[in-house]
Order: C-alpha cells, then structure tokens, then sequence
C-alpha cells in the first residue's frame, strides 16, 4: 500500500534549507528511497512549509527513515527550524486521476 509522510515545519531561512535539501538529493542519487516529493509554502501561515513524500509503502518509510544520511538531515534541518517539525504518517487508500 502506498504511504505518503507530510512533514511540517517553520522556518525564516528556506534558502538555506532549500541548500540543504538539494545537496542531501544529490548525495543520494541513486539509492533514494521516496517515489515522490512536494515542497509547499502555507499562504496562511508565516514561514511555515509542507514537505509531502511518497512511498511505495509504509515499511520503504521506515526504512529510509531509519538511514544514517536521513539521520544527518534531519539533524541539520532542525537547526534551520523555528521549533521541531509535525509528522503525518498516512496509508493511501485511494488514488484517482480527476483530470482527462
């Protein structure tokens, strides 16, 4: 089953963790473990972003989660952070194509 992680965070410095987001991808090509991922800026909330990741399922999470260069990056993330980020951990139990 897919699994989609939505981390939310606040930060006023994006560039820099913008930085470091590009730079732990390219670290990582080839052996990535999320299908796919969205950054999101919150119109409604001051410097406050939405990363949302998908996974082929729960347990390839888990496993990227427990990964010492996911580790690192989060560490590092955090001290670009405005306070600690919010994990929703979510089962897809449906998917539809709503455009032709």
């Amino acid at each position: 089953m897919k699994f989609i992680q939505i981390i939310e965070y606040r930060t006023g410095r994006i560039d820099a963790f913008n930085e470091l987001l590009d730079e732990w991808v390219a670290k990582n090509e080839g052996h990535r473990l999320a299908v796919r991922a969205l950054q999101t800026r919150d119109r409604d909330g001051t410097d406050t972003y939405l990363n949302i990741v998908e996974f082929p399922s729960y347990e390839v999470a888990m496993e990227n989660s427990r990964r010492p260069e996911t580790a690192e990056f989060a560490a590092r993330a955090a001290e670009l952070c405005d306070g600690p980020p919010t994990f929703r951990n979510l089962d897809v139990i449906g998917d539809r194509t709503l455009l032709d």
